[in-house]
């Protein structure tokens, strides 16, 4: 699954960023921001048109994503934060 599929408050675990080219800088910029493998992560808000700009909490922060960031975000199966 991917963050921007993750439901609504719904606590998960950050399994990787995807990269799309080599030295990918979005992706360098959502790991920079703290979305690494294990961080605990969940969708906080959505916006009214088109759910979109996702208000995303990774840890103790939150951060205003694209749903095209976001769904570079891979999630790891089963479990949630606690893992």
């Amino acid at each position: 699954m991917v963050l921007s599929e993750l439901p609504l408050r719904q606590a998960a675990v950050v399994a990787m960023v995807d990269e799309r080219a080599p030295n990918d800088p979005v992706a360098r910029r959502l790991r920079e921001l703290g979305f690494v493998a294990g961080e605990p992560v969940e969708v906080v808000a959505a916006g009214p048109l088109g759910r979109e700009p996702l208000l995303v909490q990774v840890g103790f922060t939150r951060f205003a994503l694209r749903r095209i960031e976001a769904a570079r975000v891979r999630l790891r199966s089963g479990s949630g934060a606690g893992a």
